[in-house]
């Protein structure tokens, strides 16, 4: 799957984001070692902690269908705003620091990033000697 594959299901997904507060709607496609595409929208909440990024629904619902490694994510925002520090943590439990990370406009237009790069000197599982 390329790029621009993994932003269109990103975009789709977008289009189910639940954002009555903030009316910022996000979309998030990962793709996982094994080759499928697992996406996700940001789900608000009235209790603003409880809400969930667009990024971590997607992995979540990788892990929970056995998925362990993350190869390829792509997220779409209005103006292209990067995921937030929270989703470049959980990136990082399932990716590696070279992890492409597509960050996208709805109109497709997007830069790419490395996980490394919005996430210098992560910490991982191999910090606590379980790699």
């Amino acid at each position: 799957m390329n790029s621009e594959q993994l932003i269109a299901q990103a975009i789709t997904a977008r289009e189910r984001a639940y954002a009555p507060y903030s009316h910022y709607r996000v979309g998030a496609a990962v793709l996982t070692a094994d080759g499928r595409v697992f996406t996700g929208c940001n789900v608000e909440n009235a209790v603003y902690p409880l809400t969930i990024c667009a990024e971590r629904v997607a992995i979540t619902k990788a892990v929970s269908e056995g998925a362990r490694e993350i190869v390829a994510v792509a997220v779409v925002t209005e103006n292209g705003g990067t995921p937030c520090g929270s989703c470049r943590q959980v990136i990082r439990e399932f990716g590696q620091p070279d992890t492409p990370i597509y960050v996208a406009q709805p109109d497709g237009h997007y830069r790419q990033f490395t996980l490394e790069h919005l996430l210098p000197e992560s910490f991982s599982a191999a910090d606590l000697g379980k790699a």
